[in-house]
């Protein structure tokens, strides 16, 4: 077996070869804090281990004593990366008094003189609670949480389940080590530490940035509506689904009333805000399965799939009340912005841009006959 020196020799290598890896991959590309955060916490904790390695094997005391604080911040920065990731608004709030009081644990040993093996059982006590503080972090309850993000948690928590059961077993004596069984499983959980983890963060941050690419292609930026492109896939999927299960889709189009006159009375900030309190306000209306999408400009489109054409006035007309009164506080406390609608149930086998057409011409009626109103679009005339 290998001896606990090369071990950390090679831990120690690998996690600064980690922090590279990962400085490389950061070049050139957009800042981000919990990456930077992560690449020190690798810094640390490779520093310390590669300190192990140097208080035996050239004698110098100041290098075991440099590697208990750096274990330490290496651990904290792991953890603080994770916060960073996951957008934890309060994380300094525990975190740093949990820093401080490793450093100071770790602080008053060295004062009371605790030998090598007690400072070893000290800090491997320290590191594995910050490692069971990123498990409950990673495995904690979440809507959507991935399968890798799982996996880092549980490699956390086996880490830190490893740490405690090693010390439990040789009763906190580190020279029993060479003859404990559980020595091979501490090796292990540390050596998976390093390699899943190492790489895990990095894929994590790479799905993240893939899913950000994703939803800047498919939703617009101003209102978080679908934008044109993906509004029309989508719908045109909805379509398809309800032709299969012989469900019904309605289509609806809808305009902001006088927005341009609403630009040039309040300016542009308050169209845009106008823009958004719709888009909030028929997010916070319809459906979650209900799809809306900005086709440009003021003109918004719902696919409501499942609706029939008397539930989709009753929601076009929800939707109307809504707007109409909800108030633009940036531009005019007395300003209400009012919506044109027009919807058409999609015919079977009616192709997506022809119910839009429909749809648009019902909106059309809805402006002509004196806006703030829905219309319901003509049938297609079926030949007898």
């Amino acid at each position: 077996m290998i001896d606990i020196l090369t071990f950390m020799l090679s831990l120690g290598v690998g996690n600064v070869t980690f922090a590279l890896l990962m400085a490389g991959y950061m070049r050139g590309a957009t800042p981000s804090p919990s990456l930077t955060v992560w690449i020190w916490a690798r810094l640390f904790s490779g520093l310390a281990q590669v300190c192990c390695w140097l208080a035996p094997q050239f004698g110098f005391p100041l290098a075991g004593k440099l590697a208990s604080f750096a274990s330490v911040v290496g651990v904290a920065l792991e953890l603080a990366a994770y916060c960073l990731f996951f957008g934890f608004a309060h994380w300094r709030r525990f975190l740093y008094p949990a820093s401080v009081a490793g450093m100071a644990v770790v602080t008053l040993a060295l004062l009371a003189g605790a030998t090598t093996e007690q400072m070893v059982c000290v800090v491997a006590m320290i590191v594995a609670l910050f490692a069971a503080g990123a498990a409950a972090v990673l495995l904690r309850p979440q809507k959507g949480a991935s399968l890798l993000q799982r996996i880092i948690g549980a490699n956390d928590a086996l880490f830190a389940l490893a740490i405690w059961a090693t010390m439990g077993v040789t009763r906190g004596n580190v020279a029993a080590l060479g003859a404990s069984s559980l020595v091979g499983f501490a090796y292990m959980a540390s050596y998976l530490l390093m390699i899943v983890n190492g790489f895990g963060f990095l894929l994590m941050c790479k799905q993240q940035d893939d899913a950000n690419m994703q939803r800047l292609a498919t939703v617009d930026c101003l209102t978080g509506a679908l934008n044109r492109r993906a509004f029309f896939e989508r719908a045109e999927s909805a379509r398809m689904l309800a032709l299969r299960l012989r469900k019904p889709v309605a289509l609806v189009m809808l305009d902001l009333d006088h927005f341009k006159r609403l630009n040039d009375s309040f300016g542009h900030a308050c169209g845009d805000q106008a823009l958004r309190m719709f888009a909030d306000t028929a997010g916070a209306v319809l459906r979650d399965h209900d799809l809306i999408g900005r086709l440009g400009g003021e003109e918004f489109a719902l696919a409501l799939p499942g609706t029939t054409l008397d539930g989709a006035f009753q929601a076009a007309e929800r939707l109307r009340l809504a707007v109409a009164a909800a108030p633009l506080p940036g531009c005019s406390g007395d300003y209400r912005v009012t919506v044109s609608i027009g919807l058409v149930l999609i015919e079977p086998n009616e192709e997506l841009t022809a119910a839009l057409a429909r749809a648009d011409h019902a909106l059309y009626a809805a402006k002509s006959g004196g806006r703030n109103r829905v219309e319901v679009g003509a049938a297609i005339l079926k030949c007898a």
